[in-house]
């Protein structure tokens, strides 16, 4: 039987380090393929060029078969792209706007079948908190506000857990009030890796940092390997 994994990044990765690569050999080599199909998809940034450019100059240089998705130029046939690819890997940027685009184009729930059938699904930032039932953003200028996601794994994400100085009282407050039960939270330099919904360990790409199950009263680190 297939696995379903979803590695969810708090920060770093090719769009910081392009070319450094440490933590997209690690979810390559998930994939047990020997040249895996990897489409990036870049919605959270109106598919920004230079984000583009940072991930085809890593994984150009890796054992896969890059590819990436655009939806503000001509926009493939969705379930053909999706159903050909062994990882999916989703860019950071606005998770609000990123998520009604796809919504508008029927392409979560087209991943949704695709994670369901063994396809990896990870990303950074929006692209980490876009797999869970509802995540912490800063998709509004104002201030972090909690909203719904795609929900693939149960439970509340909120990456850049030490990279924003808001990002950990927030989450208190946000525990504090109800608004969430509890959180996934994850470190820059470090993803959650999740396997079947029911193991989880932290990945770490960057000295000394982690992932975290988060309620109102503590704060339990995961299981780690180190990568770096």
């Amino acid at each position: 039987m297939t696995s379903k994994q979803i590695i969810a990044i708090g920060g770093g990765g090719f769009g910081r380090n392009p070319g450094q690569g440490i933590i997209e050999k690690y979810i390559l080599e998930q994939s047990n393929k020997t040249k895996p199909n990897v489409c990036f998809i870049p919605t959270a940034t109106g598919d920004n060029e230079a984000y583009k450019v940072n991930y085809y100059a890593t994984f150009s240089k890796m054992n896969c078969l890059p590819v990436h998705l655009d939806f503000f130029k001509r926009t493939p046939n969705l379930e053909e792209l999706i159903a050909s690819q062994d990882i999916i890997f989703v860019g950071g940027g606005n998770t609000k706007s990123m998520l009604a685009v796809w919504k508008d184009w029927g392409l979560d729930e087209i991943l949704r079948k695709a994670y369901n059938n063994g396809t990896i699904m990870c990303g950074v930032s929006a692209g980490a908190n876009c797999w869970f039932e509802r995540a912490v953003v800063d998709s509004w200028s104002e201030e972090l506000k909690v909203m719904d996601c795609m929900g693939f794994v149960k439970g509340n994400c909120c990456p850049h857990y030490d990279e924003e100085p808001e990002r950990r009282p927030m989450v208190k407050k946000f525990l504090e009030d109800k608004t969430l039960d509890n959180c996934f939270a994850v470190e820059g330099g470090c993803a959650l890796h999740i396997t079947d919904e029911t193991e989880f360990k932290a990945v770490v790409f960057s000295k000394g940092k982690n992932a975290f199950e988060v309620d109102v009263s503590k704060e339990s680190p995961y299981p780690t390997v180190e990568i770096y």
